[in-house]
């Protein structure tokens, strides 16, 4: 069965979980029996940044994860409580963390330039 014939409640087993990680989320991985990834932040004011909007994401959803902060990083923790495992909605919720988190609009090619590669107003550690 497909990943999209799937039911939302219904749980993946750690090899699928790891073969639709590496496709779709390859700065994702699977630990404990979560879903995780690491987001590096330039200081304190980065992290809250980050901490908000995957706050924002997440209550959109209605689907929270749980987050380990620090000064310069943000954890992000993935599980389907009340399935018992990883489910379509950790991937879908995962999915728009990323795209939004890590957004670079520069690279788009539109009017919106993006953070100018200065320090004084970086927040966020793009993977290269």
């Amino acid at each position: 069965m497909s990943w999209r014939e799937r039911k939302f409640e219904e749980t993946y087993s750690d090899a699928e979980v790891a073969a639709r990680l590496k496709e779709e989320l390859p700065h994702w991985y699977l630990e404990n029996g979560w879903i995780r990834r690491k987001y590096k932040t330039s200081g304190w004011k980065g992290t809250l940044m980050v901490v908000n909007t995957i706050g924002h994401l997440a209550e959109a959803a209605f689907h929270h994860p749980d987050l380990t902060v620090s000064y310069a990083f943000v954890i992000v923790k993935l599980m389907n409580h009340a399935a018992k495992g990883i489910t379509n909605k950790d991937f879908e919720l995962a999915a728009k963390i990323e795209a939004v988190v890590m957004w670079q609009p520069a690279k788009q090619g539109g009017a919106l330039e993006g953070t100018p590669d200065d320090p004084r107003f970086k927040y966020i550690k793009y993977d290269t």
